[in-house]
């Protein structure tokens, strides 16, 4: 069929034609946006999820969601930087953020008051005037210059939610990624969305991450789950899986025969990334309308070698030899959650060994831990994936300490 209609979209992070499976989720952001515009507290959330299930896809969705109901979108994948690049791409994006909402031309003393506490929050980056916002606002003294992430950032979000507030508008700052901020990162971002609350102003943080956040969030702040919830989202049920492959084909005018889609989902076992990569493969061998069983059986082998060659390898080509060989043992014991202890053994070292090889994983974002001692992948069948592409299981040998001068 024609390539150029093919409605699948399987890039990272990319938004589908169509969305399914979801509604729960979207139905409650929308809500809290309702809520909070009118002056009354809501629940943000946190989204959690393995790795292809759409919880970036979700972000974008809510993006939208807040666009129309023009709020102010401040959005951010997060990475691993320390506070002073934290704070430089938190100052930048609040500064668009209060110029959208109050142009300068039309600023109030509350909005020039707003400026000049995004001006010290930006000058707390750098005392040396390194770096700046290029604008010339002078500092508020005594606002966002505590020296302190959570007390700087706590006050420009409540300088800022006064003029959305006074604008009757609303900021949304959504930040995907989640786990990889570091704690005071995470700590600051609820601490200061925990005083907006109070001061029921129309400000929220959404997150999304992998499923070690909430006990992250936990971890930074008591309040937390008070402040979030914390939906989970995986595949989708048979119905939506369904769906996601029919609906946008009938859109371009091609039907699914039942066995077609009976096979695709249990070749994707219903993970919407698995599902897009397999619908695009599908599309591009089919040849006619309505599409049968045999095109997703030809498709396999495609869909396979892609996620392969993209989805899974490049996971595994940031590992070094002994991660590679941690991973290759709990594929060997199978695709569930695996105990330390076990994995050690099946490698012929103690834990302790191993610990820092698991903490590694863990900081990588390719592990989690549903549980106190155990560890999962973080991205679905990436047991089967590293079954196939490291066959035999190879121990690299223990390095002997370096002796240091003296010793």
């Amino acid at each position: 069929m024609d390539s150029v209609l093919n409605p699948y979209t399987p890039n990272a992070g990319a938004s589908p034609d169509i969305i399914v499976g979801r509604e729960e989720q979207t139905k409650a952001f929308a809500t809290l946006l309702q809520r909070l515009a009118r002056g009354r507290t809501h629940q943000s959330m946190i989204i959690t999820g393995l790795r292809g299930v759409g919880k970036t896809v979700l972000l974008n969705e809510f993006g939208d969601i807040a666009r129309s109901e023009r709020w102010e979108v401040l959005e951010l994948e997060a990475s691993k930087h320390d506070d002073t690049r934290f704070r430089q791409t938190m100052a930048s994006l609040l500064k668009a953020a209060l110029l959208r909402l109050s142009p300068r031309v039309k600023w109030t003393d509350r909005a020039r008051r707003a400026a000049a506490v995004v001006t010290s929050f930006a000058l707390s980056v750098d005392q040396q005037g390194t770096w700046s916002l290029a604008w010339d606002v002078e500092p508020e003294e005594g606002y966002a210059d505590h020296g302190d992430l959570g007390l700087d950032l706590t006050d420009v979000l409540v300088a800022i939610g006064e003029i959305a507030k006074e604008r009757e508008r609303g900021v949304a700052i959504l930040i995907d990624e989640v786990q990889f901020l570091s704690v005071r990162q995470l700590e600051a971002l609820i601490q200061a969305v925990h005083k907006t609350v109070q001061r029921k102003l129309p400000v929220t943080f959404v997150g999304a991450g992998l499923p070690q956040i909430a006990e992250l969030a936990g971890d930074a702040k008591s309040y937390a789950e008070r402040l979030f919830q914390f939906p989970k989202i995986g595949s989708l049920d048979d119905a939506d899986a369904r769906g996601a492959l029919a609906e946008p084909a009938s859109v371009e005018g091609v039907a699914y025969e039942a066995g077609a889609l009976d096979l695709a989902v249990e070749i994707t076992k219903g993970y919407p990334y698995f599902l897009q990569e397999l619908g695009y493969e599908v599309w591009e061998i089919a040849e006619s309308s309505p599409i049968t069983r045999l095109d997703v059986e030809m498709a396999k082998e495609g869909y396979e070698a892609k996620l392969d060659s993209s989805f899974f390898r490049v996971r595994l080509d940031r590992s070094t030899p002994l991660q590679t060989a941690y991973m290759r043992a709990m594929a060997e014991l199978g695709p569930e959650a695996q105990k330390a202890s076990d994995v050690a053994r099946m490698m012929g070292r103690e834990s302790t060994q191993l610990g820092p090889t698991r903490a590694e994983l863990i900081d990588m974002g390719l592990l989690y831990t549903p549980e106190h001692g155990y560890a999962a992948f973080t991205v679905p069948d990436f047991d089967r994936f590293i079954l196939r592409a490291v066959p035999t299981l190879t121990v690299p040998e223990v390095q002997k300490r370096r002796k240091k001068k003296g010793e």
